[in-house]
């Protein structure tokens, strides 16, 4: 997903490896409500999965993800025209990264590993998905039907790291209101309004990515999620599409980006799908303000680093 709303030369892609599970038991791993201990029900349909099972009886995102990078590491073997080349990303990293050197440029690719369950959403998201005014109750009960997707994902917060922990991933619903997301059914198509919802997204994940590049060491805790969930709570807060009319694209960018200037400044930035989930902590107050007072400072300067 991340390909369609780079706006410098894509070179980073997401691929999402989904595998499908019949039936899993959640257990929160802590109080994030987004980060799960799975074990199977008695008598599981997956017997192939029962040879990623820890001591525990939990199955082990750490054995999982060790089978799949064989596996790609063999398939990567039989390329013969391009270089492929496996990398490790850092410990803890969900991903399997290919690296493919090939003109024009290289191209790194994030695989995902991700299991489908058909079962309802844990309590943690409850509260969660607030659209009703933006696209209303009907569509909140579509997309709360979805099947549940859980990514591979160490917990930075366990003190023990066991590789045993998966966390709940909605890039699949979010794909679903960045591609709907209007108020109106014709925002945005052929005949309707077009609205600037997507363009304040590509314009905020640029201005972090260049001030990424410019601080790396102050702001390596900050990634496009945070920005994206800003912008999916400030969709909540101007909920109609003329709150988002394309040419007031710079208007509307500048308001979204003083409600993420706010949330840095509270450290407060709830998860839009898991609400108890602060996703700015206090622990990073400093980088929080750091990146308060960058974006200030581009705000109040007419944005040199567009400039540049």
């Amino acid at each position: 997903y991340s390909a369609t709303l780079q706006i410098s030369e894509p070179n980073e892609f997401d691929i999402m490896l989904v595998m499908p599970v019949a039936r899993l038991q959640l257990e929160e791993s802590d109080d994030t409500g987004a980060y799960y201990y799975l074990t199977f029900k008695r008598n599981p349909k997956e017997k192939n999965l029962l040879k990623f099972l820890d001591e525990d009886g939990k199955l082990s995102a750490f054995k999982m993800l060790q089978a799949l990078r064989e596996i790609i590491k063999q398939e990567v073997k039989n390329i013969k025209n391009v270089d492929v080349t496996v990398t490790r990303k850092k410990a803890g990293s969900p991903a399997i990264t290919l690296q493919i050197k090939n003109p024009p440029s290289e191209i790194s690719v994030d695989i995902i590993l991700t299991l489908e369950v058909q079962q309802s959403w844990p309590a943690s998201t409850q509260d969660g998905l607030k659209i009703e005014q933006w696209l209303g109750t009907k569509v909140r009960r579509e997309l709360k039907y979805r099947s549940l997707y859980l990514v591979a994902k160490q917990n930075k917060r366990e003190k023990v790291l066991r590789g045993n922990t998966w966390r709940l991933s909605f890039s699949h619903i979010e794909k679903a209101l960045m591609n709907n997301h209007g108020n109106s059914k014709t925002c945005c198509e052929s005949d309707g309004p077009k609205c600037c919802r997507k363009g304040c997204l590509k314009l905020l994940k640029y201005l972090l990515e260049q001030l990424k590049m410019k601080y790396p060491k102050e702001l390596e805790k900050f990634c496009s999620y945070h920005v994206k969930t800003a912008v999916f709570h400030s969709c909540v807060m101007w909920p109609n599409d003329t709150d988002w009319h394309l040419g007031d694209l710079d208007h509307c960018f500048q308001k979204c980006l003083g409600y993420f200037v706010e949330c840095l400044q509270k450290s407060q930035l709830p998860h839009f799908f898991i609400p108890k989930y602060n996703l700015l902590s206090l622990e990073d107050k400093a980088s929080n303000h750091f990146l308060s007072r960058q974006l200030n400072h581009q705000l109040n300067n007419r944005f040199p680093l567009f400039q540049e």
